[in-house]
């Protein structure tokens, strides 16, 4: 079954589509990372699915594959920019913030815990 079309009304599915500008470091069939527009970390970037999944909650035993491939892309641009090994992976799951699912990387600085 094929995925829902993304949808062009929020920040990420307008990026997917080409219509909003992102410093994309990443890029394949299943994902992209992107630079934060909003940094909160000397590193912070975002890996977003380009299937149209509104968070977390949403997530099914069919994107297995595609949590664990964000999970490796996220790794894999961390060690780009050196930041592999000391870096703090977070998922936000709510209403309040853009609504499609992604991954937010931040590394550079110490990070508190607990987290909050």
């Amino acid at each position: 079954m094929a995925s829902p079309p993304v949808k062009p009304t929020t920040v990420f599915g307008q990026i997917i589509l080409g219509q909003s500008p992102a410093k994309v470091l990443h890029d394949d069939d299943m994902c992209m990372a992107i630079d934060s527009n909003n940094p909160l970390a000397p590193v912070h970037f975002l890996v977003i699915p380009k299937k149209n999944i509104d968070n977390l909650s949403f997530v099914d035993e069919g994107d297995q594959a595609l949590m664990g491939h964000m999970m490796l892309v996220a790794s894999q641009v961390a060690k780009q920019k050196g930041v592999d090994g000391f870096y703090r992976v977070v998922i936000n799951n709510d209403d309040t913030t853009i609504q499609h699912l992604h991954i937010h990387v931040l590394g550079g600085r110490r990070m508190g815990w607990p987290p909050g």
